[in-house]
């Protein structure tokens, strides 16, 4: 997978580089900074590539860590389980349930105890990007502690592409894998389930958290 995984860090170097260049042209409205780990509790998911990549990498991980980071993340998959149950109530595709979606916090399994990413070298394109304002399905979106004012034009990353190019790279990863349903390209993967489980067994049996 050393091409794929070459592949994905480029998309990252990509995401790093935009995020820089917003933040040095509008240093008073991105309010990233280190121990700011509202990012560390959004609730997002990893498309087949990236969960394949970050499983790799945290398998490298000493011992100890990897134990408290797996504890931490059957306590996340408990408290989506919760989070899920209050959402049924919710009609699917609705934009109320995306709101409440995104009002829902879960910790991230690889935020330490001393309030440092884990993986932060190889953290997720999302989180990358978090803080700054990004487009999805067409439409805008900011970290809440950011101050970019409502009303304004700001420069704004495309994660519908981002997102296309990921699904490509999954695409290819799950042919090599041997994986015949490639629908699974599209699915994504919530962390607490890729740390717990091997990718073999997550592209296969199709969890999902």
């Amino acid at each position: 997978m050393t091409d794929l995984f070459k592949s994905y860090e480029e998309l990252a170097l990509v995401a790093d580089e935009a995020f820089k260049k917003i933040q040095s042209e509008f240093k008073d409205q991105v309010k990233c900074q280190r121990y700011c780990t509202d990012c560390c509790y959004a609730i997002f998911g990893l498309f087949p590539i990236e969960a394949a990549y970050l499983k790799c990498h945290f398998e490298k991980l000493a011992l100890d860590v990897r134990r408290e980071a797996l504890r931490r993340s059957r306590e996340a998959e408990e408290e989506m389980r919760r989070i899920q149950e209050k959402l049924s109530l919710f009609e699917d595709g609705t934009e109320l349930k995306s709101y409440a979606v995104a009002r829902e916090r879960v910790r991230c399994p690889l935020l330490s105890e001393a309030g440092d990413c884990i993986l932060y070298p190889r953290r997720p394109l999302t989180c990358r990007l978090y803080g700054i304002p990004v487009a999805i399905h067409g439409r805008g979106q900011v970290c809440w502690k950011a101050g970019f004012a409502k009303g304004k034009k700001y420069p704004t990353f495309n994660l519908d592409l981002l997102h296309r190019k990921l699904y490509r790279l999954s695409v290819i990863l799950l042919k090599r894998v041997g994986v015949e349903d490639l629908e699974i390209a599209a699915l994504l993967f919530s962390v607490p389930k890729v740390l717990q489980t091997s990718f073999n067994d997550l592209v296969r049996t199709k969890h999902l958290g």
